[in-house]
């Protein structure tokens, strides 16, 4: 399973997952799409089928435009989400495949829209599986409460993504990670990890190399919206519960004018 990023706009983030052995791909939000199939052109892939992770223009605007380049092709997306383009609707629990090897989880992790969908995808090979959150969970952040609560996205978080296996490899929709650990650092100054991973995120920058991937394992020591079921975390906020600290943080960051 070969994943590649493909930077798009301003810090978006599409990606291609290519099955090796019979070189099929699936595009994941492809919101540039001559961008996204010259991508899986250079690797000899042919893009099968779109993933889209949720409504906003930004991940499914170039869905139509897809479509008309690369005429039957499906697009996938969440039946509770109203997806440009979309020709297949998914739900929590349908399962995709993408040539010989790979398999597709649909995990229905809903609040930035109520339909948002995150992708779970694994191989036969012995290699470790992979989630294109979209913009439910960022490396070191999450999307803002759009269309749901707080219940929904500590639900979407830290159960539905906080359960898959720690080496999962965390691919999100932007590329948000300086600026969002910066944030995390005026919540957790005495984060180590935290510290560690602004200093190498801020050099990836620098490099113009992308931040993704993070895990699902790393997720839990760098990101407090992941880190809400701590006692500490929660008496940073007062909080009596993991999902009241969790509003709580969204709304300090929401705040926030770094």
């Amino acid at each position: 399973m070969k994943i590649i990023p493909v930077a798009c706009l301003q810090d978006n983030y599409a990606y291609l997952i290519v099955d090796e052995s019979t070189k099929s791909a699936a595009a994941v939000d492809p919101v540039e799409p001559e961008k996204v199939l010259a991508a899986a052109g250079e690797v000899g892939a042919r893009v099968d089928f779109v993933l889209t992770t949720h409504h906003h223009w930004d991940h499914a605007g170039g869905n139509e435009k897809l479509t008309q380049l690369v005429p039957g092709i499906k697009v996938y997306g969440g039946s509770l989400d109203n997806v440009k383009g979309c020709t297949d609707q998914v739900e929590n629990g349908t399962k995709l495949s993408l040539g010989k090897d790979i398999g597709i989880l649909c995990l229905h992790t809903p609040c930035h829209t109520k339909g948002h969908i995150s992708y779970y995808a694994t191989s036969k090979e012995e290699e470790d599986p992979a989630v294109f959150t979209g913009d439910t969970l960022f490396i070191a952040g999450c999307g803002r409460f759009f269309e749901g609560t707080a219940e929904q996205m500590y639900q979407s978080l830290c159960v539905t993504l906080g359960s898959l296996p720690k080496p999962t490899r965390v691919y999100c929709g932007h590329e948000y990670t300086a600026k969002n650990l910066k944030f995390i650092l005026t919540i957790e100054p005495e984060n180590e990890k935290v510290k560690q991973k602004l200093e190498w995120a801020e050099k990836q920058w620098e490099a113009n190399q992308p931040t993704v991937p993070s895990t699902i394992g790393e997720e839990f020591e760098i990101n407090t919206f992941m880190r809400v079921d701590l006692p500490e975390i929660q008496a940073k906020f007062g909080a009596k519960s993991p999902v009241e600290a969790l509003g709580e943080v969204r709304k300090t960051k929401d705040n926030w004018k770094g």
